[in-house]
């Protein structure tokens, strides 16, 4: 082959490479001058309605202008595996919740496991709904808080619709009676109004294992979202927590606003809360970005194998939070000064914390607690005082860390023994702290537009060069004193393992062939949804009337192409 076709085909794929990675780090940038464009007035009102929420008040000891609240996530419930996920679910309703007393548990889907013992197929299992209910109902949730639970991917396998008899979220959750899908909650504390919008991106029909990874939010419920939000902000909401199952990266809309830009729209929304991921088996364990158009999103670890749990608070305006493992004691929370890494600089009014005059804290356990005990950076350490419930504050003068980061460190015991040591990093002069690379990728990306690119990317490799070999195979043929010849090393072996492949018509025709099918044509038609047969294809399932776009499909067409191009490749040069 001749040394300036090989150079133009490497210079192309480096290209390719290049604008790729030029695009995701745009992507994932959370710099100050990486957020969406905004005109001049939106920004302005935001900046406006974050101080108008503050309304000139100074944070000091008083214990108004503070909620805390709880989020879990992924629970699993299962009929076959793990009983401990039950029975300690169990414990956490009773002893967790009453210990911590949170105005609102947030519930954030996969609720049930809903896998066969072999964990092959799917389908409801009212026995798992049971379970659940009767957890809830025997620790009395609904006495002790308000209980928002949402549906996940597992709570729907299996459910023709809504109003499936196959659908037991509907019957045997706290709020599938009232709000079968996404609804806002509203609570008035402290003068103040917090609204709590769940949002369900469940499939409509839901499908069986393993076509239910991604969400979709159809017109209809994006609409119906949005009267949500402009429901909230009518009635005066101050504070906008959103909450759902799928992160907002796994979530496809058909309309041209994407979920990310629907919850920018409000400046009241500081933050969306979900779980789905499970920490992506263990390499992502603390899964948070901010993301570009100005909110936070938090990915919580699983209740299933994990035991975890987050406690949220918004004090003043400004929202913290920690995530904890179950029986983990105390629990400690720092309200103010806020987390560096978790300012949101147009959402919350962060220059309150310079004019503050006290270290806010939250202290939990199961025992009363001792002492909390407190000091900024290399200083002496300080008893606090306790107000009401579990807030302790301690005065201070913000003017001797006004620049720069800065380190609080909090010491709590509590009348058992138990201790905990937390430290948490603070600026006041706006000084950032950056976000890992994984979680910025996992939730700042497009799951679905990335396993197409991979699909098409593999497709791509797998056609093109063998077709261009195969032109090239019957020049030589043409002229037989032409040879090939490949100068770059590191391409050598590669080419020179599909020339072979290309000259083998009974492999080279059936290989592409196959894989410009799984393009077009039907991957399988089936029982998608038992007593309900569907077509599958790489851009979408049609079953029972209803279409599902293709997602989750791209990445098994990715693995599909690359395993049978890899695999005949080598069977032909061996």
């Amino acid at each position: 082959m001749p040394n300036s076709k090989t150079a133009i085909i490497f210079l192309v794929f480096a290209l390719m490479l290049s604008v790729f990675v030029a695009n995701i780090s745009n992507l994932i940038s959370v710099g100050e001058n990486a957020r969406v464009p905004v005109s001049s007035r939106r920004m302005n009102d935001i900046e406006l309605n974050a101080d108008q929420r503050t309304n000139n008040v100074t944070i000091g000891k008083s214990s108004e202008h503070l909620i805390w609240f709880i989020q879990i996530s992924d629970i699993h419930i299962s009929i076959f595996h793990d009983e401990s996920r039950v029975t300690e679910l169990k414990e956490f309703c009773d002893l967790t919740l009453n210990a911590i007393k949170p105005t609102i548990v947030l519930a954030s889907g996969d609720l049930t496991d809903a896998k066969s013992e072999d964990n092959m197929g799917s389908r409801q299992y009212v026995q798992e709904w049971e379970l659940y209910k009767d957890v809830l109902q025997a620790c009395r949730v609904t006495e002790k808080t308000v209980w928002l639970d949402i549906r996940g991917n597992h709570d729907n396998f299996n459910v023709p619709s809504l109003t499936s008899k196959q659908n037991y979220y509907r019957n045997y959750s706290i709020q599938g009676q009232a709000h079968p899908k996404s609804y806002m909650y509203q609570i008035k504390k402290g003068g103040e109004t917090y609204s709590f919008i769940g949002m369900d991106a469940c499939l409509e029909p839901g499908p069986r294992r393993p076509f239910n990874f991604v969400g979709v939010l159809s017109q209809e419920e994006m609409d119906h979202v949005k009267k949500l939000s402009d429901e909230a902000k009518r009635k005066g909401s101050n504070h906008t927590i959103w909450f759902g199952h799928y992160p907002t990266s796994c979530i496809l809309t058909t309309g041209s606003d994407g979920v990310r830009a629907l919850i920018s729209k409000y400046p009241e929304s500081i933050v969306y809360v979900c779980g789905h991921y499970h920490t992506l088996g263990g390499m992502v364990p603390s899964m948070y970005t901010l993301q570009q158009a100005g909110f936070l999103e938090l990915e919580l670890g699983d209740w299933k194998d994990n035991r975890m749990y987050r406690l949220l608070a918004v004090d003043h305006g400004m929202f913290s939070f920690v995530d904890l493992k179950h029986r983990e004691w105390p629990i400690v929370l720092v309200t103010n000064p806020k987390h560096a890494l978790f300012a949101i600089p147009t959402r919350e009014p962060l220059h309150m914390i310079s004019h503050s005059t006290h270290i806010r804290i939250l202290g939990f356990s199961l025992s009363p607690i001792e002492s909390v005990q407190v000091k900024v950076d290399d200083s002496i350490w300080q008893n606090c005082t306790h107000i009401l419930g579990p807030l302790y504050v301690h005065p201070w003068n913000p003017n001797l860390y006004a620049r720069g980061i800065h380190e609080i460190h909090v010491l709590i015991k509590d009348e058992a023994g138990r201790e905990k040591l937390t430290t948490q990093p603070f600026s006041l002069d706006g000084s950032r702290m950056s976000f890992r690379l994984l979680p910025r990728l996992a939730l700042m990306s497009n799951i679905s537009l990335v396993f197409q690119c991979l699909f098409g990317t593999m497709l791509t490799l797998c056609v093109l060069p063998l077709c261009i070999l195969k032109y090239l195979h019957r020049l030589v043929r043409a002229r037989k004193h032409y040879r090939p010849r490949v100068s770059i090393c590191f391409f050598q072996n590669w080419i020179r393992k599909l020339w072979i492949l290309s000259t083998v018509d009974r492999v080279f025709y059936p290989l592409v062939l196959y894989a410009l099918y799984l393009t077009v044509g039907p991957w399988s038609i089936g029982e998608v949804i038992e007593g309900h047969t569907g077509i599958i294809f790489a851009w979408g399932t049609i079953v029972n009337g209803a279409y599902l776009p293709g997602s989750f499909t791209y990445a098994y067409g990715f693995l599909q192409v690359g395993s049978s191009y890899v695999f005949n490749g080598n069977y032909i040069y061996t």
